[in-house]
């Protein structure tokens, strides 16, 4: 899982971050709570956080990145992502209303969607206007940067299954100024919840080939969908799913979680959910240092007693160590 040192920047090292992030477009803090920004809504503060609100202030985020070497994260809608207790030490990047935008083109059924959509706004509106292949979405609380960079899915579908392309700048790219490249989807090394995309990697846009059906029957879909959500899996303060299934549609983890009779333990203040063993709550002002050690603990537990080795579906930053 990645991670990120804690080590604190040194303080030129941010002076330099923030004299070349001085650019119109882009607005610019220091030491901002990145809880705020996740489902979890825990973790520490970044040490620099830069909110872009035109696509040429990326130019500005590469070059602050280069000069300054503080690695960047790209922060969207938080459902995938727990930052430590300790912080980031780098650069969070915010992406504004440039990157929140959806069109629909009536005659291909391609869908164009910006990477700040939220995935069930955009399952909402395709539906509505009559096209069907998106339904799967409205369950998940993501955007779709996130959901190309994670691969998201659900029931039975995913983002690989209708992704055409996306736009994508790469911010370790001085010369970067806002204007994607184009790249097929069979060139981004999707895989189950996950992709090849790198650290540097912004998502600005996607495309996404639907087919025309029928809006009662997509619509009803989408209710069923949301239906069995709130039944079945806790709302609260969570990232959804933590582990990835070690056996997509044979083996889940939350059945090994519960086999391991897991389900309800505490640690601190975090909690394996009671209605879903794949779920770990954090408690209001809780600690994320306490959700990844309930991990940890899930993880060798279910290893230590079945021999499969989870891997965790949620991005981990600010953490010490790997695990």
């Amino acid at each position: 899982m990645p991670a990120v040192a804690v080590d604190a920047p040194h303080p030129d090292r941010v002076a330099s971050a923030l004299d070349a992030l001085d650019h119109p477009s882009v607005d610019v803090s220091t030491d901002v709570p990145l809880g705020p920004f996740t489902t979890y809504r825990v973790g520490g503060p970044a040490a620099v956080f830069a909110r872009v609100h035109e696509p040429s202030g990326l130019e500005a985020v590469a070059r602050s990145i280069q000069i300054s070497e503080l690695p960047p994260l790209i922060v969207g809608r938080g459902s995938n992502l727990l930052v430590a207790d300790a912080g980031f030490t780098g650069i969070a990047v915010s992406l504004g209303a440039f990157c929140d935008h959806i069109s629909i083109d009536a005659e291909t059924s391609v869908v164009s969607a910006g990477s700040a959509v939220r995935l069930p706004v955009l399952a909402r509106q395709a539906a509505a206007a009559g096209f069907t292949g998106f339904e799967w979405a409205v369950g998940v609380p993501g955007s779709i940067g996130g959901a190309v960079r994670m691969n998201a899915g659900g029931h039975g579908s995913d983002m690989s299954a209708s992704l055409l392309d996306i736009d994508l700048v790469d911010l370790a790219d001085a010369k970067a100024s806002g204007v994607g490249q184009t790249r097929r989807a069979d060139e981004l090394g999707l895989r189950f919840r996950g992709s090849g995309l790198g650290p540097t990697d912004v998502v600005l846009s996607a495309r996404i080939q639907l087919a025309p059906g029928d809006v009662a029957t997509a619509e009803a879909e989408i209710k069923e969908i949301v239906t069995w959500r709130r039944t079945n899996q806790p709302g609260g303060q969570n990232a959804g799913s933590v582990f990835v299934n070690p056996v997509p549609g044979k083996v889940t983890a939350g059945r090994l979680i519960d086999r391991c009779g897991l389900r309800g333990l505490r640690m601190g203040s975090a909690s394996v959910s009671d209605i879903h063993a794949n779920f770990i709550q954090a408690d209001d002002d809780g600690s994320a240092d306490d959700v990844v050690r309930l991990m940890q603990h899930v993880r060798k537990t279910v290893l230590e007693q079945t021999g499969y080795a989870m891997r965790s579906e949620i991005r981990l930053v600010g953490f010490e160590e790997p695990w």
